[in-house]
């Protein structure tokens, strides 16, 4: 990777852990092949917990140029795209005089644009991890004593 501009800016959350991944962070289970630094894994391990795992490229892009109708400062847009914000509440902190500037309607707009650009963060479990069937009813049976909902045990599989 070749440096074109130093100090061009900030980056977005995205950027850096497009980064670090770049560097080998996320190849190496171990932590000791790549050459990442144990603070920079502690970033990466940060950061995949953030929706900055979730997005994309083009989705930042497409965010910042339909963000240019709200007149938004450059640290607002960071912070947006960083935090994904999703309901005015968290709207409120990150944009300065945010209802003067934009009203009722334009951070209504400003967070459905946010849910509609960028994507949710994904809180399905993932197959191999996912609960199987009937374990769920085992364990409610259990937990009340065995016993369904006429106060006849429930039959287990």
């Amino acid at each position: 990777m070749k440096i074109l501009e130093a100090n061009a800016g900030p980056l977005t959350n995205f950027e850096v852990l497009d980064f670090l991944r770049s560097k080998g962070a996320a190849k190496d289970p171990t932590r000791v092949l790549a050459k990442v630094e144990p603070s920079e894994y502690k970033v990466y391990d940060y950061l995949n917990q953030t929706p900055a795992c979730y997005q994309r490229r083009e989705s930042i892009i497409e965010f910042v140029d339909k963000s240019k109708k709200y007149d938004l400062a450059k640290a607002e847009i960071l912070n947006i795209i960083n935090l994904r914000p999703t309901t005015p509440v968290e709207i409120f902190p990150i944009i300065e005089d945010s209802d003067v500037r934009m009203g009722d309607d334009g951070i209504q707009e400003l967070t459905e644009m946010v849910e509609g650009v960028f994507p949710p963060p994904q809180t399905q479990p993932t197959p191999d991890v996912a609960p199987k069937e009937g374990k769920e009813d085992e364990a409610m049976a259990e937990q009340e004593g065995g016993e369904g909902g006429d106060g006849e045990p429930m039959e287990t599989t």
